[in-house]
């Protein structure tokens, strides 16, 4: 998922932006392919960002605007390689107006798959992240970067745990954000802190597995596992 286009590239918070809005599918409604893929042995992304509005001056749906607002949000769709070569061979069949509705209507799409609602108790609420919670929790611990296969160079787990990140706690985790965005109301003042807090800790993991920044991110607030408990 990388863009070379000096100004008109995308920002690394947009790049996980637009990530989070696909849920990890090519966002052309005729295809949606799986974007992480894991064949034999190897686990690897797809995903291209493709400019609505082409990053240079003569290319597909060309438009006077800057070569930042180009490079923004707005701008991107998130696709697989057929599917970006096609809207730019192509460019007649595929106008800026077409593309922007396959992106809009791909993030509804996501939206209604992970069910987000408002719900009218703390109790509700904690019952639809629990599961997700739990899931990442028992991922951590069977594949790890802290289980006994650290120690082992020949071990394939490090492969299976790369794939389960990008395969379930990256879309886990977007899930979460989303559900308690929706029901923020519900919080206590000291929630709403170690909510924010694994929102950047979920902002750095992406920064880490999605874009290979090496960075020492914020680490999994353990208060999280009792948000909305009582």
């Amino acid at each position: 998922m990388t863009c070379k286009r000096g100004k008109a590239s995308p920002d690394s918070h947009t790049k996980l932006r637009l990530f989070a809005d696909s849920g990890g599918y090519c966002q052309n409604p005729d295809c949606n392919e799986n974007l992480f893929l894991n064949i034999g042995e190897a686990d690897f992304h797809i995903a291209e960002m493709a400019h609505i509005i082409s990053a240079g001056e003569k290319g597909p749906r060309s438009k006077e605007i800057t070569k930042e607002q180009k490079g923004e949000f707005s701008n991107l769709i998130l696709l697989c390689p057929n599917c970006h070569t096609k809207i730019d061979k192509a460019e007649d069949e595929f106008p800026e107006e077409l593309i922007k509705k396959w992106k809009r209507e791909h993030s509804q799409k996501i939206n209604s798959l992970f069910n987000i609602k408002p719900f009218d108790s703390r109790g509700k609420t904690r019952k639809a992240i629990l599961p997700l919670l739990n899931e990442n929790k028992t991922i951590f611990n069977i594949y790890g970067p802290m289980t006994d296969e650290r120690f082992n160079p020949e071990s394939e787990m490090p492969k299976t745990w790369l794939l389960k990140i990008q395969s379930s706690i990256l879309p886990n985790n977007r899930k979460i954000l989303k559900i308690l965005d929706k029901n923020y109301h519900l919080l206590h003042d000291e929630e709403m802190a170690v909510f924010e807090k694994f929102r950047q800790h979920v902002l750095d993991f992406e920064s880490r597995h999605l874009n290979n920044e090496e960075i020492n991110g914020v680490q999994f607030p353990s208060q999280m596992n009792k948000i909305l408990a009582d």
